[in-house]
């Protein structure tokens, strides 16, 4: 057995794609005769120069006997994403906006043949006492699948409305046609219309008791076993979990838990070591800060400088109406509160732009142009002028996330992205399982400075749902670093750094090395044979 790292370079645009080709050889444990895999290659929906990746599907549901082709181990730092109702730090609540990363997201949101279904769900498949059931919704768009040397693409559905991820998402229905693929977009529990208690689903702790990853994990299994169940044709064909962003731990994790039902699984920013003290917990920033330090002269810097001009002009009555005119808000600042909750919707907006620093026209978040953070710092190019002058040019910046189409009369503090997305549903989770600690210090990163405070935050959870966060049990359930026994997972990154990555085995010490040095988003890959 053979394997290899390729990294593909788009040239001008300064944007590299690393992805892994695996070749495999031998005897695999499949009766003589017959291919015991069968190659795809899959095309990423990226514009021009497009990267090229090879996967290998087996012919078969289950997975051969002796080998499961090679074990790629991998760090990436959270591609994080918005929406957190409680007053936690900016990082944090920004992590619920990025659900479908550039990895699977390859053009402004189309709207897509599919069909609509639901099932009949349990609402606790852990527990014996209730039989109380819900429907999920799913979708299914079969017009390229064949019965004959076909696949299923599964989509692992994260925090939000199935609807607007299967708009928003490109890399599936690209490739469809070469795979032969059916593909299937799973609604989350607890999000869209997949409600377990109706408009009761988020009353109280009590019934929200069944949001958790595990449980959204088992629906996702039960719903293929209904599939190739109920589908002609679909019962001996290999399935594929695909997702970004938590949607991506979710196909991770669901390829570690449940590798009987999928063959594979493609994690496209998924930050499954952003739990306890895996990586640092102010890594995520300084990589959004280098985002906005590479794309403007000072540009950083001049949001950095912005904070103490906001506080120094917020002093006063005066200050607050001046700035409350200059930013175009919708409501009037009036008090010290108004002005924090302030700061955290502009932190909030820098960490979204990185996250949707796409290379081309979107609108998966806000409409944007293409390298919107280029565009946004056209207009802090100067971090020392006045603080009435700084704040104007913030204003400016502001202006190209929250009204690039001229349409906005004013800006809403109240919203950072599309109200597809579902920040109550992940403000509890984010304060049970979920819990990923991020810091700021106001040196390394362009952010005011924030201590990660295990007990404020779990006190501000108790405050708003009553329950208390379990930090480590992500890592308890799902394995933290220690996933090396898990095979067939791609994880997967744009990355804007060029960094060239050597085909040798690297420890995990080493990986951490290379990522702090660089503080950009990188594959980072352990190649074994088996």
């Amino acid at each position: 057995m053979k394997c290899g790292c390729v990294l593909w370079d788009r040239g001008g645009s300064g944007v590299s794609w690393v992805t892994w080709v695996a070749e495999l050889q031998g005897d695999f444990g499949f009766p003589a005769g017959g291919a015991c895999l069968r190659r795809a290659e899959l095309r990423a929906g990226c514009g021009s120069g497009c990267a090229h990746l090879l996967v290998f599907l087996s012919s078969t549901l289950q997975p051969p006997a002796r080998a499961m082709g090679c074990p790629v181990l991998l760090l990436l730092l959270a591609f994080p994403m918005a929406g957190v109702a409680i007053p936690v730090p900016p990082a944090l609540r920004a992590l619920s906006n990025l659900h479908l990363s550039t990895s699977l997201t390859s053009h402004p949101a189309i709207v897509r043949n599919y069909s609509i279904h639901y099932i009949e769900q349990k609402v606790d498949h852990f527990g014996f006492k209730t039989d109380k059931t819900f429907k999920q919704r799913y979708l299914i768009a079969d017009q390229q699948w064949k019965k004959e040397g076909g696949s299923i693409l599964f989509y692992t559905g994260n925090e939000g409305d199935i609807i607007w991820f299967c708009n928003n998402t490109g890399f599936m229905w690209d490739v469809a046609e070469e795979l032969k693929a059916m593909l299937v977009f799973a609604e989350h529990r607890y999000y869209g219309k997949s409600l377990p208690f109706g408009a009761n689903s988020f009353k109280d702790s009590r019934h929200l008791n069944f949001l958790t990853s595990e449980q959204a994990l088992a629906d996702f299994g039960e719903l293929i076993k209904h599939l190739k169940r109920t589908i002609p044709g679909a019962e001996n064909q290999p399935v594929i979990a695909l997702g970004g962003s938590y949607g991506g731990m979710l196909a991770a994790w669901f390829r570690m838990k449940y590798p009987h039902m999928v063959v594979g699984a493609l994690a496209a920013s998924a930050p499954i070591w952003q739990f306890e003290d895996i990586v640092p917990c102010g890594v995520f920033m300084e990589i959004v800060t280098t985002d906005f330090r590479k794309s403007g002269p000072n540009c950083s810097e001049s949001i950095r400088s912005s904070w103490d001009a906001i506080n120094r002009l917020t002093r006063t009555g005066t200050g607050l109406h001046w700035l409350s005119e200059a930013l175009h808000l919708c409501t009037p600042l009036t008090n010290s509160q108004d002005v924090q909750r302030l700061k955290d919707w502009i932190s909030e907006t820098w960490v979204n732009l990185a996250m949707v620093d796409y290379p081309y026209e979107s609108d998966f978040l806000q409409p944007l142009p293409a390298w919107p953070i280029k565009v946004v710092c056209q207009y802090l190019k100067n971090p020392h002028v006045s603080d009435t002058q700084l704040l104007q040019n913030i204003f400016q910046a502001l202006n190209i996330y929250y009204n690039y189409s001229g349409q906005a009369k004013c800006l809403n503090m109240s919203e950072t992205a599309t109200s597809s997305l579902g920040t109550l549903g992940w403000s509890y989770q984010a304060c049970t399982e979920m819990v990923m600690p991020f810091c700021t210090n106001g040196i390394d990163d362009m952010f005011e400075p924030h201590s990660w405070d295990l007990k404020e935050f779990s006190d501000d959870c108790f405050k708003q749902w009553g329950v208390r966060p379990r930090p480590s049990w992500i890592t308890t359930v799902y394995g933290g670093k220690n996933i090396s026994s898990h095979t067939n997972i791609i994880f997967r990154i744009l990355d804007n750094c060029s960094l060239q990555l050597s085909l040798k085995k690297v420890t995990v010490e080493q990986i951490n090395s290379q990522i702090l040095r660089n503080l950009c988003q990188i594959w980072v890959f352990e190649i074994r044979e088996t």
